[in-house]
């Protein structure tokens, strides 16, 4: 199957564009936002096109991301491409009262990353459809070795109690807490945008793995830290309590109760490599690459079922 997406989220888009397809994305010489390309991405799958050429790409599907891209392609494309929306995003003011932006049709079908998603926004009458993340396992890295922990979170202090950064000081009494993301050099313990396989290996070191997060969709530095086999110690909001099981760790609300599990997991290696293996084996269970291309190959087959080799 031909499909044309843009480059939107990253990390999401580095485990879709691993199926059996032809990927097309959207490039143009100014980049961001209509026109990122591959942006130095290593994807073999996946071929650049014009902005202005889409029509070239003679796509079987359109996976949208972004309310502005269906008026954006059917200039080009006309009206029969079929097309899915997918939601990265948990809403944001008013959750309960959300009203998604593709909720008056019920042609193109929103596509969840999460149950908690679908629950809050108001789709209104399009179809709805749940695909959990999947990753390219990192492998299981994880040490351990320092006695500290490790948060990934990008621009903390503009986005201090949504990413729960202001929680971190609470943990920095027990030890030491290294915080990877962008916009985190002035940060206590602050490493910078570190890229993978780097950030792993770095990661790995750390006995525990914090998941501060007050409102997300579901973090994939969260996923990734499970598969490397770390300790979680997360806030319970939103898909958390779901996608932590309690031999991983502990996710809750109370930041007394995930305080003393912090220390205990950093004062006690081995207590720490236990619930780090849980938290593989669950993110590997749930969160695999392989089950996430399944789930979308059969809602892609659904969608464009006259597509070509489908």
């Amino acid at each position: 199957m031909r499909i044309l997406l843009w480059h939107v989220h990253g990390s999401w888009t580095d485990a879709f564009v691993r199926g059996r397809h032809e990927y097309f994305v959207p490039a143009r010489p100014e980049g961001a936002p209509w026109g990122l390309g591959l942006a130095g991405r290593d994807w073999p799958g996946v071929t650049e096109v014009p902005v202005d050429r889409l029509a070239d790409a003679r796509p079987d599907v359109v996976v949208l991301q972004r309310p502005e891209e269906a008026a954006f392609v059917r200039p080009q494309l006309g009206s029969r491409v079929p097309m899915v929306y997918v939601e990265h995003n948990a809403p944001r003011h008013g959750a309960a009262v959300s009203r998604h932006p593709m909720a008056g049709q019920d042609e193109v079908p929103i596509v969840h990353v999460t149950s908690y998603n679908a629950l809050m926004w108001d789709n209104g009458i399009a179809p709805v459809v749940v695909i959990p993340h999947g990753i390219p396992d990192p492998g299981e890295r994880y040490t351990g070795e320092l006695p500290a922990g490790a948060a990934m979170i990008n621009e903390p202090r503009r986005r201090a109690r949504v990413t729960g950064a202001d929680l971190l000081p609470a943990f920095r009494e027990i030890a030491p807490v290294n915080v990877f993301g962008m916009g985190t050099e002035e940060l206590p313990g602050g490493q910078g945008d570190v890229r993978p396989p780097r950030l792993h290996d770095e990661l790995a070191r750390h006995r525990v793995y914090l998941h501060t997060a007050r409102w997300t969709s579901l973090g994939l530095s969260l996923l990734e830290a499970m598969h490397l086999g770390m300790p979680i110690v997360a806030v319970a909001s939103t898909e958390a309590p779901a996608a932590v099981p309690p031999d991983a760790g502990v996710c809750s609300a109370d930041i007394e109760v995930l305080a003393r599990r912090f220390r205990e997991l950093v004062h006690e290696p081995d207590f720490a490599v236990l619930a780090g293996k849980a938290a593989r084996e669950h993110a590997l269970a749930h969160f695999g690459l392989d089950a996430f291309l399944a789930r979308w190959d059969r809602l892609l087959t659904e969608t464009a079922p006259a597509a070509e080799g489908v």
